[in-house]
């Protein structure tokens, strides 16, 4: 009988409170179980990296990279906060200090119809008893956005199924790394029951004794570093016999390291200064945060997003604007502090009777809305807060006009937001009845940055 442990993490989202207890860990078991002449293996599941933390933001993901580093992983995958997170470029970089595999099986470059570079399709790890273990894995197929990123997301169940006949008879026994969320994780195991583990993601979901579908044991570790999945496995005449799994709690189970707050501080502090050497524009006022209000930051912000998407209307709302920008230097610091959202621009076209439908939506919901707490969907704020339009105009006695004029209810007529508005439940109007594009690659903050570098160059 072999045993072997497997370690997993997912969905830390950049956030390394406990980071150096959890890459410490990670190390210590590994040291652990080679000492006892054991197999171990170590895994992330993707959205390790998150551009809200300073540091990601200000090194492109390639500091959290260098600190994965330190947990001497065996293999990662990406989720879509690398895969959709990054432009095509920074993906093509991220990995580049890596000291782990980056196992990536639907994922290929339209420019080639090739695997990336940096990435391989399926790892096989021979046990001591002889017995071969395949890990592949995927990421969730978000094809519009990952389409204009310059990357074809193929359905994982196409995926899976091409592996599997691949390397038919090759491998003994197969764990996905699942970036795809756990009603995903589910039909898969309906459908395929040759995959022995289906390690999760991408969900957050956390099965502190794993889950049993079919015959595949599937697991998930959480979210935001708070736990550790293990998963412990017996092999038989070469094939798995029993699997089991159970998840660590990091801050009850695993102590703290020395100066282990100092070191979680330095790492935002190093972020902020790098973030600070990245200077954009020279404002000649205060560009003022309230989410009550529509302040002359909200207009800017409305501004830049009809120089971007090329439009003459835009709708934003006032609580994404988290803090001021003072007048004088504008740094990227200032502006990922400001606007910590991963949201990009959403352009969309609606005729002028679905125009009225949705500023009609937006009006009856205005009093609701502006002190609504938000949580996730991209949103890194606290309140949606108030409803700001430019090019839209609603007058005294509720008629809607555009630019000053009546609205033609068969006309189309062309809105800048952002892509939030495509996942939250209030404006269904815009995912269901209008012709919209996700503009790439940048993020709201960029957008906003390069606007005020165009009007207030650096002097």
């Amino acid at each position: 009988m072999e045993k072997i442990s497997i370690y997993h993490t997912n969905d830390i989202h950049s956030h390394l409170m406990n980071w150096p207890r959890t890459a410490k860990f990670l190390r210590d078991v590994r040291s652990f179980h080679e000492n006892q002449k054991e197999e171990v293996l170590i895994f992330d599941i993707g959205d390790a990296c998150d551009r809200v933390h300073p540091l990601t933001e200000a090194t492109n993901g390639q500091a959290i990279i260098r600190l994965l580093n330190d947990a001497h992983y065996d293999a990662v995958t990406i989720g879509n906060n690398e895969g959709i997170g990054s432009t095509k470029y920074q993906l093509n970089q991220l990995y580049n200090d890596a000291d782990f595999k980056i196992i990536l099986s639907n994922l290929t470059d339209k420019d080639t119809n090739a695997l990336p570079n940096w990435a391989v399709p399926i790892k096989i790890y021979k046990t001591s008893s002889g017995s071969k273990l395949g890990i592949f894995a995927c990421t969730i197929p978000l094809t519009v956005s990952y389409d204009p990123l310059g990357w074809n997301v193929e359905d994982p169940f196409k995926t899976i199924e091409r592996i599997l006949e691949q390397y038919q008879g090759i491998v003994d026994n197969w764990i996905l790394l699942s970036h795809l969320g756990i009603d995903y994780d589910r039909k898969i195991a309906e459908k395929f029951p040759e995959l022995n583990v289906i390690i999760g993601a991408h969900t957050h979901h956390l099965l502190p004794e794993g889950e049993y579908v079919n015959s595949s044991l599937l697991a998930g570790a959480g979210k935001f570093g708070e736990y550790i999945g293990q998963i412990n496995i017996e092999i038989e005449n070469q094939k798995i016999v029993k699997a089991s799994a159970e998840v660590i709690d990091i801050e009850k189970a695993i102590k703290p390291v020395k100066d282990e707050n100092i070191l979680v501080h330095q790492y935002t502090q190093l972020g902020h200064e790098l973030l600070q050497e990245q200077k954009i524009a020279d404002i000649p006022d205060t560009l003022e945060a309230d989410w009550k209000q529509c302040t002359n930051f909200v207009n800017i912000g409305l501004d830049a997003l009809c120089n971007y998407a090329e439009t003459d209307a835009a709708i934003l709302n006032s609580g994404l604007f988290l803090q001021p920008i003072i007048e004088g230097s504008v740094t990227n610091d200032d502006l990922h502090r400001a606007l910590p959202h991963p949201m990009r621009v959403l352009k969309y076209t609606v005729t002028g009777k679905q125009l009225k439908e949705l500023i009609y939506s937006m009006e009856t919901q205005r009093a609701r809305l502006e002190p609504l707490p938000i949580k996730g969907l991209g949103f890194r704020g606290k309140i949606f807060g108030k409803i700001c339009y430019k090019g839209i105009q609603v007058t005294e006695n509720q008629e809607i006009k555009f630019n000053g004029k009546s609205i033609r209810e068969e006309a189309d007529y062309t809105i800048a937001s952002v892509d939030h508005y495509l996942f939250v439940p209030f404006f269904p109007i815009i995912g269901e009845k209008s012709d919209y594009q996700v503009l790439f690659p940048h993020f709201l903050r960029v957008v906003i940055g390069n606007y005020l570098q165009k009007q207030y160059p650096i002097k």
